[in-house]
């Protein structure tokens, strides 16, 4: 996701003639804020939806006593363990109250999901059983997240939406990587886990943040000699006619690749090709394969980038 983010504030300065280099690294920085706020949000929704859900049984308990009906509600999904643990967690109560996230623009979704739940399988197997686990608890939310979030049209017309009221950016596009964060604090949760309980860190370590930086500063401050070395490399495709996306991921690429001595070539082409995938046309990822391949074979003859020699 750091490259991603890099190439992301890269794309948005070239296509803004008003933009500045100081203007690129605070939207850098708030890229990778945004995005840990929709962490946040995604572990809220846990909340959330729970809170729908006793909404809906409070109503039918009204209406049970209003017939005289012996109805008994099944309160299982309302008592998860799980979800009065996350609810619970003094540090997501803390940035969702100081941020001022909320799920108020999203609450059709909840309400759309809350119904896809209750018809699904796996809901209907866990309200029935006959005995309820804190493992099963999780199970539950695992589920939720992988069946019914990732993937969601319905969670991502509600992002989109919420991305304009709460000013955030990016958060359709981190959507499923994020919810795989989730995933994995679900599973670090134990029964006796407590409201100080730890979530995840927005970088696995300060080198992260330090890296992105690093690799926006190389690559602005490098654009016209990477430009340069493309277009020397194009063999009769037009300039012009280059995607401007498959430019700005090539630039990256080269600065990744002859100024940062500490990865290995073959980590970052891979990396630049997987973001051609996802980010450009579908056969972009040969193409830069293809310009990449060339220029360092310029560079291995030349001798000018060790890194080069281990091309084969």
């Amino acid at each position: 996701m750091v490259r991603t983010r890099v190439i992301q504030t890269l794309f948005a300065y070239y296509k803004d003639s008003d933009k500045t280099v100081t203007t690129a690294r605070k939207e850098l920085t708030k890229s990778f804020a945004d995005t840990y706020d929709l962490y946040f949000m995604l572990l809220d929704f846990i909340n959330e939806l729970t809170a729908y859900a006793q909404q809906q049984l409070e109503e039918q308990i009204g209406r049970a006593r209003a017939t005289h009906s012996n109805w008994q509600p099944n309160r299982r999904f309302v008592a998860n363990r799980l979800a009065q643990q996350i609810f619970d967690n003094r540090t997501l109560r803390s940035r969702i109250m100081e941020q001022h996230l909320s799920w108020d623009s999203g609450m059709p979704a909840v309400v759309e999901i809350y119904r896809q739940l209750t018809e699904s399988d796996f809901y209907n197997e866990y309200m029935n059983a006959e005995t309820c686990t804190y493992e099963d608890d999780k199970r539950l939310w695992r589920l939720i997240f992988q069946h019914l979030l990732a993937n969601s049209e319905t969670l991502n017309d509600a992002l989109d939406e919420l991305e304009v009221v709460l000013d955030k950016a990016n958060w359709t596009t981190d959507a499923d990587v994020v919810i795989s964060y989730v995933i994995k604090t679900i599973k670090r949760y134990q029964e006796d886990s407590t409201p100080d309980t730890p979530l995840l860190e927005m970088f696995d370590n300060e080198d992260e943040l330090d890296f992105a930086k690093k690799l926006l500063e190389t690559s602005l401050k490098g654009h016209e000699e990477y430009e340069q070395l493309i277009n020397a490399h194009l063999k009769g495709w037009d300039a012009d006619r280059i995607a401007y996306m498959d430019r700005i991921i090539l630039e990256t690429a080269l600065a990744e690749i002859l100024e940062f001595e500490d990865i290995a070539l073959t980590v970052s082409m891979n990396e630049y090709i997987e973001l051609a995938k996802e980010y450009s046309g579908d056969k972009s990822y040969m193409f830069i394969n293809g310009i990449l391949t060339e220029i360092l074979r310029e560079l291995k003859h030349d001798g000018s980038c060790m890194k080069a020699l281990t091309l084969k």
